[in-house]
């Protein structure tokens, strides 16, 4: 079951965020990553896979789906713009164990499947599957914290 992560007290922004693959929730800085650990791209979290199902956090557009399948982003109706990377270096796999069901300029649903990701097969060909979900483009005086309750920006 995808769950709710956070609603936004912002009447700008989007009122809820569906987590986008079902896991773990972990802080970025144990993505063993220097690029998303450091927030070199932005702040965010991630998601240690359990189902290889990706769904879209947020009602809006498909920016780009890399030509890899290995990640999605997403601007939503509210403008937040979201990386979503399945696992580390697999842009190498070439799109193997990867399938979208989406394409670039696409409007989206909450909860609509973007991809489909077969972890069994990936798994050993990369460094990890763990999966960032970045926001690429929150203010400079926002962060993206987890707490008990679920993801929320500050």
């Amino acid at each position: 079951m995808f769950k709710n992560l956070f609603k936004s007290k912002k009447a700008e922004d989007d009122p809820t965020f569906l987590q986008p693959l079902e896991g773990e929730l972990v802080p970025l800085d144990v993505v063993p990553d220097p690029v998303f650990s450091q927030k070199m791209i932005g702040d965010g979290f991630a998601v240690k896979p359990t189902n290889g199902t990706v769904v879209s956090p947020v009602d809006g557009e498909v920016i780009s789906v890399f030509p890899t399948k290995h990640a999605v982003s997403l601007k939503s109706t509210g403008g937040r713009e979201i990386l979503i990377h399945v696992g580390l270096e697999t842009v190498s796999l070439n799109g193997e164990g990867f399938t979208s069901f989406v394409s670039d300029g696409q409007r989206v649903q909450k909860g609509q499947k973007l991809l489909e990701v077969d972890f069994d097969l990936i798994k050993d060909k990369v460094p990890s599957i763990i999966t960032p979900v970045i926001f690429t483009n929150l203010a400079e005086n926002e962060k993206v914290v987890i707490e008990e309750s679920g993801v929320k920006i500050k």
